[in-house]
């Protein structure tokens, strides 16, 4: 999916959550918010996998539990496809789990359903432009809260092992919540520099974006 920068007209979005109350709020709030339209919205996760074929959208706010198939197992076959969309998933986060699935199959980060309305538009632009909208405090809680599905220490090292030392800098930065400009500064390069290794971090190790190199660090124990 191109960046936000790359993309004519405003940022389409499609709203997946199975309580229509909650597509109805956040249609209101988001649709005509500073260049965000909400083209399309489902209840489960394969009539979601069904509006992204016909509406192409930028962005799916994603809810998890959902009847049927949830939100973790759309996201993963939707990420699995060529040019898939950013997503956000929504999550109560304190009672579910499951977030850290879902982020570990691509999605771009997560939303409390009680986000003031404004968070969620500056969210949605975030993951828009490639990036991820996980605030350093909430990346460091995430990883304190791996507890199921991580990869072994040892098959993380391995993976971890291709990197060359300066690109081992940047995802220990990464994982420590740090932006680019923040990498930037305390590595002594440039932006354009940082935004150059990650895109090469992600090739290397096969990885859809940000998110998933920190849990990547936690698991090979760069934190």
């Amino acid at each position: 999916m191109a960046a936000v920068a790359d993309v004519t007209g405003p940022i389409r979005v499609v709203i997946v959550d199975d309580d229509p109350l909650v597509r109805g709020m956040l249609t209101l709030m988001l649709d005509g918010a500073d260049g965000i339209a909400v083209v399309g919205e489902a209840a489960d996760g394969a009539t979601a996998i069904t509006a992204v074929d016909r509406h192409l959208p930028d962005v799916v706010l994603m809810d998890i539990r959902m009847p049927g198939v949830n939100g973790i197992t759309a996201t993963e076959r939707l990420r699995r496809r060529h040019r898939p969309p950013e997503i956000i998933v929504l999550t109560t986060f304190d009672t579910d789990e499951h977030v850290l699935r879902a982020l570990r199959a691509g999605a771009s980060g997560f939303l409390l359903k009680d986000t003031p309305p404004e968070q969620i538009s500056q969210a949605v632009r975030s993951v828009a432009a490639g990036n991820p909208m996980l605030s350093p405090g909430v990346t460091r809680r995430l990883m304190r809260r791996v507890a199921s599905g991580a990869e072994s220490y040892e098959q993380a090292h391995e993976r971890l092992a291709v990197l060359t030392p300066r690109e081992r800098d940047v995802v220990l930065a990464i994982g420590q919540g740090r932006s680019n400009a923040e990498i930037a500064s305390g590595l002594l390069m440039s932006v354009t520099t940082v935004k150059a290794h990650v895109s090469h971090i992600l090739t290397k190790l096969d990885l859809d974006n940000r998110t998933q190199i920190a849990l990547l660090a936690h698991d090979g124990r760069l934190l």
